[in-house]
């Protein structure tokens, strides 16, 4: 029987099933086409005990982050703006100064440390994939390529003294075993320290049918409810919070061994609303999968209008959570020729499970698309702004999640 990878409960209640796919962000190189590809199930159950919602680990963590992850952080200006925006916060508000010790976990190609050295401090970056941490390193950021966890921290804190700060950005719904790993904020943390973890809001998950966040690197996803159990079973104080507008919708809190900040309104603020929308209650989880599948059949429904009238159909963004998207509604290229991307690390590639080639930006404002469907939508105002010259030939953008639009 699967357990619960926080309380350890026997897990029974399912969630959603996406039935299988490949892992999202495995892009393929052109010879890869004609070798077999694996499918993992992606079927997520809720915890009757503590709620948290999660996947089994079909495919392990280590297979995921390898060293050709292709995932690079600094793509994005809006990414970078707000990584930009929370340096300066947290460098005035904790007062952070030359010799603090800062540590990011999974700091990918140094997206976020490159602005606390341009402060003149000497940030340490976590990171298990090479590919990413070795352009960190050419930034000049000190990268250590590791999977992080209680022992790891340990030794660390051994080694180059405990943090003042420490970072998590949207790596905790990536982590397999999280007891371990929040084990390591304990383990590494001075004891004037604090932590800070952003990660997408379940509550914004479900009320905005973002079914398409849910991919083999997301092991887990978290309400403030069940994120405040899972640290306090390790000693450690949520002692404010901050919602965000990243990704669909997310938190940042901030966490101290416990008595070192006065606990904020804004958390039991938050835990109100979490009530009130009923997520103490296994029926606020039931009915995701009808939301699901009401978006797969309208965007396949658009596509086939689309392919019968003879319009073009192209995408922008090659994210992971486009892949899902287009894996669980059945696209193909024959509904949807391309997607462009900013990354070089993608262009050239295809698309996991669907096989759509990732293109430049300048290749499809050479094709003209009728349709340029936004996967990232989460950016979606940098990418219709950047991209706004596709009215020139009458081009409109498309985006399907929380609900499909046309303009």
């Amino acid at each position: 029987m699967k357990q619960c990878r926080f309380c350890k409960n026997t897990l029974k209640q399912e969630f959603v099933d996406l039935v299988k796919a490949p892992p999202s962000n495995s892009f393929l190189r052109l010879e890869d086409l004609s070798t077999p590809e694996v499918y993992y199930p992606l079927k997520l159950y809720v915890c009757e005990r503590c709620l948290l919602v999660q996947i089994d680990e079909y495919k392990a963590a280590r297979e995921i982050f390898d060293n050709n992850y292709v995932y690079f952080s600094s793509f994005s200006k809006t990414w970078l703006e707000h990584a930009k925006a929370y340096v300066e916060l947290v460098s005035s508000r904790f007062k952070l100064v030359k010799g603090s010790k800062v540590v990011e976990v999974a700091s990918n190609d140094g997206y976020l440390l490159q602005y606390f050295k341009e402060r003149g401090l000497e940030p340490l970056g976590i990171e298990p994939t090479k590919s990413t941490a070795d352009v960190a390193i050419k930034k000049g950021i000190s990268t250590i390529v590791e999977f992080f966890g209680e022992t790891f921290g340990r030794q660390l804190a051994a080694t180059r003294g405990k943090a003042d700060l420490i970072i998590a950005n949207n790596v905790l719904a990536h982590v397999p075993d999280v007891n371990d790993f929040v084990g390591g904020f304990k383990a590494l943390l001075a004891p004037n320290g604090v932590v800070t973890v952003e990660f997408p809001h379940l509550l914004k998950l479900v009320n905005l049918r973002q079914f398409d966040t849910i991919y083999h690197e997301h092991f887990s996803y978290y309400s403030l409810l069940t994120i405040c159990k899972i640290f306090e079973a390790h000693e450690l104080r949520v002692f404010d919070v901050e919602e965000l507008p990243t990704h669909g919708g997310s938190l940042r809190i901030y966490v101290d061994h416990g008595s070192q900040h006065p606990i904020s309104k804004s958390v039991e603020n938050l835990l109100d609303v979490e009530r009130r929308a009923g997520m103490e209650s296994l029926s606020f989880y039931q009915g995701f999968q009808q939301a699901a599948d009401s978006l797969k059949n309208d965007f396949l429904s658009f596509t086939l209008d689309a392919a019968k009238k003879g319009k073009s159909v192209a995408a922008y963004g090659a994210a992971a959570k486009g892949n899902t998207f287009l894996n669980y509604c059945g696209i193909k290229k024959d509904l949807l020729q391309c997607v462009a991307d900013a990354s070089p690390h993608k262009q050239g590639r295809y698309l996991p499970g669907s096989h759509i080639p990732v293109i430049s930006e300048s290749e499809l404002r050479q094709m003209k698309p009728d349709y340029v469907v936004v996967l990232a939508w989460n950016l979606w105002p940098e990418i219709t702004a950047q991209l706004s010259y596709i009215k020139e030939w009458g081009g409109k953008f498309v985006r399907a999640i929380p609900n499909l639009e046309i303009n």
